[in-house]
């Protein structure tokens, strides 16, 4: 049996990226429902907010779900707190170095998958006791490393035991076959369930999606040492000029701040963060996730049959 559907206990080895302000209790139990693994996006949340989330989700799903928590987050240590509490199926972490809660979390019995931009860091995630790690090239959306993901996962998946889950770039079953043929067990995909229809962001945010094309998600935030992908629009192209002027990375902080909620809630275009991987261009319609699972599911078994 493939180690990611065993571990998790899942039909399909496909984690649904937990995005901040756009992953919430529906698109995760929605994507558990499917036979994936949902994930609740916590961003900087409160440790109340991600309750009302996990009691959601739980009313709408029986399946095992889990939670992201992005380790920089002020409310980081309250939130794991929660988790453990809580006891969801397992947890994501990005954004930083999941060490100090790692003994805890395993404690509890919730399964800990570390997202990791290098292979230095998924050895020190395996040597702590992570369960898998999710190796995540720059193609992906929102807070990005450097390598790529045809690079990347190989290079992970031939340094570790534990199981690899790739991301970054993966939008349909032709990715999750190159995927394990790079040495991968599992896939985590964000970009694609944005455009599902249990996703609950403004439509502009899934109209930008829909409309794409190959060189839209664009790299602010480089000198601020977080870089993160977005698509094209006026505060993206705002962001770029004010680089290449030398902007401090203080006044590029502020001119982003709050950007994301303005794209997910208010669907600002000009002045909304409309973070998406370059897999965007690859997104051309909105679908239920039940559908978008098992159509990228079957072409992934067609293509390279029996690989879960």
């Amino acid at each position: 049996m493939n180690r990611i559907c065993e571990i998790l206990n899942i039909k399909y080895p496909i984690i649904q990226g937990g995005m901040a302000w756009v992953a919430d209790s529906n698109l995760a139990a929605a994507v558990s429902n499917a036979g994936g693994f949902g994930i609740i996006g916590t961003g900087s949340a409160t440790a109340d907010i991600v309750k009302k989330e996990i009691d959601n989700c739980r009313r709408l799903t029986d399946k095992p779900f889990g939670v992201n928590v992005m380790l920089m987050s002020p409310n980081a240590d309250e939130v794991i707190d929660l988790i453990i509490e809580e006891k969801p199926a397992g947890i994501t972490t990005g954004a930083g170095n999941p060490a100090k809660y790692m003994d805890r979390l395993k404690e509890a019995g919730i399964k800990v998958i570390p997202v990791v931009p290098t292979v230095a860091l998924a050895q020190r995630m395996e040597k702590l006791g992570a369960d898998a790690v999710i190796a995540e090239g720059t193609e992906a959306g929102g807070h990005i490393g450097e390598l790529t993901t045809m690079v990347l996962v190989p290079q992970v998946a031939e340094a570790l035991n534990i199981p690899v889950i790739a991301a970054g770039g993966v939008a349909d079953g032709r990715g999750i076959a190159a995927s394990f043929a790079l040495g991968a067990e599992g896939v985590q995909i964000g970009t694609r369930f944005i455009c599902s229809e249990e996703c609950n962001i403004h439509q502009n945010y899934k109209d930008a999606v829909l409309k794409a094309k190959d060189r839209d998600a664009v790299v602010t935030g480089r000198p601020t040492g977080h870089p993160v992908r977005t698509l094209k629009n006026k505060l993206a192209k705002k962001f770029l000029k004010m680089e290449k002027e030398g902007a401090s990375p203080e006044e590029l902080e502020k001119l982003g701040a709050g950007a994301l909620r303005l794209a997910v809630v208010e669907g600002d275009k000009d002045g909304g963060s409309f973070m998406a991987g370059q897999s965007a261009a690859m997104v051309r319609e909105i679908k239920p996730c039940k559908e978008i699972v098992e159509e990228i599911s079957k072409q992934a078994l067609d293509i390279m049959p029996g690989i879960f």
